[in-house]
C-alpha cells in the first residue's frame, strides 16, 4: 500500500470514484490503481471562492516498486505500521501506573499486550461514577476534589471534547487512533485531519479500553491515590497508595496537569523536576454560524461541511505568544475546578457538534523567567493564585465578561452570545483575576486575532476564565 497526500478535491466529490481521482493527481492511468482508501480528509478554506477538502489515501497500485521510482513524488511514500511488541522478560514486580488519563491508559494497554499485567492507580473514579459526579457538581452540587473534570477514568479529556492532537508524525499516531475506533470510537477518526470522539461517546471507548487491560490480567485501581514512595538506597521500593504499601520497582507517572498534590510529594522525596513553559488565560465564545461565515464564506451552508473550527497564534510585540486551543466547535464551555476554593474552565464539545456557540482557549504564553522566586513548583503557584482569584471575583461561581468589556472597556452586557457555562456564573472584572502581563497579553491578541477571522475581536463575544 501506498501513502499519496495532497489530493485537493471539491466539497460535491463523490468519494466513491475516488480512483480517478487519485489516478489524475500522480498522473498514472486509473488501471494501475488497483482499490483506493480514504486516510486523511481536511478542509482547506484559504481562499472563500474555492472550499475544498484536501485529501490523503492509501492505494494498492499494479507494480508497486516501479511505480514508486518512476513517480519521484515526495508525497507519495509506504507508510510504517506499528507493530506491539511482547516482552522479552517479565519482572518479578508488576509495574505500576499513576493515571489513568491517556497516557496512562495507553501505557497499561500496552504493557498488558506486552504480558507484563501492569497495575494502574487512578486517584478518581470510574467513568460511570464519575459521571454522575460531574453531573451532580454542573447541576449546583458539591464538588468532589478527586472525581470531578480533571479526575477519574480516561482523564481530563473525558469531559473536554475526547479531541485527539498531536503535533508529530510518527506512525503510532495511526494505531492510537485504530484503537479507539475498536473499542467504539466513529470510523471518522480515522480519515479527519482533526479527529474528534465527543464526550457523549468517549466515556464507553474508556470502559471498552481498561475491560481489554483487565481481561489480560492487568488491574485498575479507582480512588486509589499515589500518596507516597518508597526507598531503599536510592531503589524504588513500594508505592503508598491509601495508607497502603504496594511493592514496586518499576512506576509510571502519567499525571496529568492538575495533581499538584502529586507534584509536590515527588518534590519532597527529592525525585529530579524542572520547570516548564504553560499557559493561561480564557475561553472565548462565538456564535457558531458567525465562525462558519467567517471560514468558509458562501460555502458556510454547504452540506459537505461540519461546524468550522480553527487554530490561530500571534506574536506581540512585548514578545510574547498568544494562541488559541482546544477549539471547540458547537460546544459548551465547563466548570473544570478540581481543588477547592478554585475555579478552572474547559471546553467540550458532543460527537454532533451541533450547538449554537463555538468556543476555544485565548492563551498567553508563560515561561519560566516570568515565575517569582526558585520553587520549582512556581508555575502551579501562579495557577492556583489566578484560580483562587477567579473564585472571589466572581464570589464561588465561574467568572464571564465580554471582549466588549474585557478588551474596549465598555459597560458589561450579554447580547447576541449567551454563556453556556454550568451551573452558575457571574460578572468579574479580569483584571482583578490575572497578572497584568497576561491580562494586557490577552487583550492584544483578541485584537489580532481579528485580522485574522473577521468578528473574533466582537464586542458580544463572551469569555470566561480562567
Amino acid at each position: 500500500m501506498l501513502l499519496i497526500n495532497n489530493i485537493a478535491l471539491p466539497l460535491d466529490t463523490d468519494f466513491s470514484l475516488l480512483k480517478r481521482a487519485v489516478a489524475e493527481a500522480v498522473k498514472t492511468d486509473e488501471k494501475n490503481i488497483i482499490s483506493v482508501f480514504l486516510y486523511k480528509k481536511s478542509v482547506d478554506a484559504r481562499h472563500k471562492n474555492n472550499v475544498h477538502f484536501c485529501c490523503s489515501v492509501l492505494a494498492e497500485v499494479k507494480n508497486e516498486g516501479a511505480f514508486l521510482k518512476r513517480t519521484k513524488n515526495a508525497q507519495v511514500f509506504i507508510p510504517k505500521p506499528y507493530i506491539w511488541k511482547k516482552a522479552v522478560n517479565k519482572p518479578l514486580k508488576r509495574p505500576i501506573i499513576a493515571g489513568f488519563g491517556p497516557a496512562g491508559m495507553f501505557a497499561a494497554l500496552t504493557l498488558a499486550r506486552a504480558g507484563l499485567e501492569p497495575v494502574v492507580l487512578e486517584r478518581g473514579k470510574d467513568a460511570d461514577s464519575r459521571t454522575k459526579d460531574v453531573k451532580d457538581f454542573f447541576s449546583g452540587g458539591k464538588l468532589n476534589v478527586n472525581s470531578n473534570v480533571q479526575f477519574g477514568e480516561g482523564g481530563a479529556g473525558t469531559f473536554s471534547d475526547g479531541k485527539l492532537n498531536t503535533g508529530i508524525k510518527d506512525c503510532r499516531c495511526r494505531a492510537v487512533l485504530e484503537e479507539f475506533v475498536k473499542h467504539g470510537a466513529p470510523e471518522s477518526i480515522l480519515t479527519d485531519a482533526k479527529p474528534h470522539i465527543g464526550t457523549d461517546i468517549l466515556v464507553n471507548v474508556v470502559k471498552s479500553i481498561r475491560n481489554e487491560i483487565t481481561a489480560l490480567g492487568g488491574g485498575v485501581r479507582f480512588s486509589a491515590m499515589l500518596e507516597d514512595l518508597r526507598f531503599e538506597n536510592g531503589v524504588l521500593k513500594a508505592a503508598v497508595v491509601n495508607g497502603e504499601e504496594i511493592p514496586c520497582e518499576s512506576l509510571i507517572l502519567a499525571t496529568g496537569h492538575s495533581a499538584r498534590d502529586t507534584f509536590l510529594m515527588l518534590k519532597q522525596n527529592k525525585i529530579p523536576l524542572i520547570r516548564k513553559p504553560f499557559s493561561a488565560g480564557v475561553r472565548i465564545e462565538h456564535l457558531q454560524s458567525d465562525i462558519n461565515k467567517a471560514l468558509y464564506g458562501d460555502f458556510a451552508d454547504h452540506k459537505a461541511l461540519r461546524a468550522a473550527d480553527y487554530k490561530l497564534a500571534v506574536h506581540l510585540e512585548n514578545g510574547r505568544g498568544v494562541y488559541t486551543f482546544c477549539m471547540c466547535p458547537g460546544g459548551e464551555v465547563i466548570n473544570a475546578s478540581s481543588e477547592e476554593g478554585g475555579i478552572a474552565v474547559n471546553g467540550m464539545s458532543e460527537s454532533r457538534r451541533d450547538g449554537k456557540n463555538a468556543n476555544s482557549a485565548v492563551l498567553v504564553g508563560i515561561e519560566p523567567a516570568d515565575l517569582e522566586g526558585d520553587d520549582v513548583l512556581a508555575g502551579c503557584l501562579l495557577q492556583q493564585k489566578i484560580e483562587r482569584a477567579a473564585y472571589r471575583a466572581a464570589c464561588g461561581k465561574v467568572p464571564v465578561s465580554t471582549v466588549g468589556n474585557f478588551v474596549f472597556e465598555k459597560p458589561f452586557e450579554i447580547t447576541r452570545v449567551t454563556p453556556t457555562v454550568k451551573p452558575d456564573f457571574a460578572y468579574a472584572d479580569f483584571n482583578r483575576i490575572f497578572p497584568e502581563f497576561i491580562a494586557s497579553s490577552l487583550k492584544a491578541g483578541i485584537k489580532l486575532f481579528d485580522n485574522k477571522i473577521k468578528g473574533f475581536a466582537d464586542s458580544a463575544a463572551v469569555l470566561t476564565a480562567p
